[in-house]
């Protein structure tokens, strides 16, 4: 009787583990809200427009570019990051792999030196 306990605990952790895992994780990123096609190329006020033709009519996704890593990150649901192509921004959520689940979006001062 104790093996089928203690199997059946084993097995429950392990289902715990994955479900956590596949959970993300939470933070928070600054940067440049770009499209996935210019990503990086992208990140300044003056693509703001090239963005939203770049997701209205050839199929890429509003992403955040964050310099401090380099990397791009596509943003989901979309509709949380229509409003702010090309502005520097801080973003709350959860990532998964390349793309931040968003909480929230906020605008914010770009730092010196950029």
């Amino acid at each position: 009787m104790f093996k089928r306990f203690a199997t059946a605990v084993a097995v429950l952790l392990f289902v715990v583990g994955l479900v956590v895992a596949g959970q993300g994780k939470e933070g928070e990123w600054t940067g440049w809200i770009t499209d996935t096609h210019c990503g990086a190329e992208g990140a300044n006020a003056k693509h703001a427009g090239c963005a939203k033709k770049c997701v209205e009519g050839m199929g890429a996704k509003y992403a955040l570019y964050t310099p401090s890593n380099k990397k791009v990150y596509t943003l989901e649901p979309q509709d949380r990051a229509s409003g702010h192509a090309g502005h520097y921004v801080k973003v709350k959520g959860t990532v998964d792999g390349e793309t931040i689940k968003v909480a929230s979006i906020e605008m914010i001062p770009e730092p010196k030196g950029n």
